[in-house]
């Protein structure tokens, strides 16, 4: 770039500062635009940047090849070599658009990456990765992420996760997997797959599998067309009753408080038997 031209930017990038931290004052965000070039149109608030682009507004921020940012609406379209970071998520793909609604696309080959602070159900933290073709991105409802077209998320302590549609909300460790959905977790020992997987990891600690399911652990094997998992916090698979079964089921297998007793009829008189009493004892009452 000339030196001139790099003047010009500069200009026009103090222009937009100016006008973009009044446009701010609205949501108490303040946004700012650098770029190698830039054109602002103050008419429709509409900012055109080429070459080493760097965006920001609030604590996010997103650097690409060529962007444009609507002052007004905070809208943002990046292409190339795109990577967004908001707070403890990380994006790198080849295209985004953000509406500056709560409300990010991406495109071609994209990979979303949460870092997770140690806590106490995660010691040493967690590395937590989204990866597909096309993923929708909400981070102001909970960390929604919406794969419509197959994709892997992944997680360093828990395992991996893959199906052909898949929806998760990062901050419940809720994820529903859609058509040849795969679960595996290392740490438990455990492989799981159904036509549909929805796990919960945060509130019940369980996997609703529906649908061809089936579910290994430690050589053991379930089936159905409907599984229910519960997963015990040491690692191990847990049984609870959740199937409701008929009143009486349990009578089956109750113990009698008392031994039966028989009677035995002689030409004398009768005899009552009692198990419990040993043999001698009723051969002397015969006699």
């Amino acid at each position: 770039m000339t030196k001139l031209k790099k003047i010009c930017a500069a200009c026009v990038a103090a222009m937009f500062v100016s006008s973009a931290a009044i446009a701010a004052d609205n949501d108490n965000l303040p946004s700012e635009v650098n770029a190698d070039a830039i054109e602002y149109d103050m008419n429709t608030g509409v900012v055109a940047a080429e070459g080493n682009v760097l965006l920001k507004h609030g604590t996010t921020k997103a650097t690409g090849l060529h962007a444009l940012f609507n002052v007004n609406t905070k809208e943002a379209h990046l292409i190339g070599n795109v990577i967004v970071v908001d707070t403890d998520m990380r994006i790198t793909c080849g295209a985004l658009m953000s509406n500056g609604q709560g409300h990010m696309v991406a495109d071609e080959n994209v990979i979303a990456t949460q870092t997770l602070a140690p806590n106490e159900k995660y010691p040493l933290g967690d590395v937590r990765t989204f990866t597909g073709e096309h993923i929708d991105y909400f981070p102001d409802d909970r960390k929604h992420v919406v794969i419509p077209t197959g994709g892997v998320a992944k997680s360093e302590v828990e395992g991996t996760f893959t199906a052909d549609h898949m929806e998760g909300w990062i901050d419940d460790e809720r994820y529903i997997g859609t058509g040849n959905a795969h679960l595996i977790s290392q740490t438990r020992n455990l492989e799981a797959a159904g036509d549909k997987v929805d796990y919960d990891g945060l509130q019940e600690g369980k996997a609703v599998l529906s649908g061809n399911a089936w579910a290994i652990q430690d050589n053991n094997t379930i089936r159905g067309n409907r599984l229910t998992v519960y997963l015990a916090d040491d690692g191990t698979l847990k049984a609870e009753p959740r199937i409701q079964m008929p009143a009486d089921f349990g009578k089956a297998f109750e113990q009698k408080s008392e031994p039966a007793q028989v009677e035995k009829k002689s030409s004398d008189e009768t005899v009552i038997i009692d198990p419990e009493k040993n043999s001698d004892e009723a051969t002397g009452n015969e006699s």
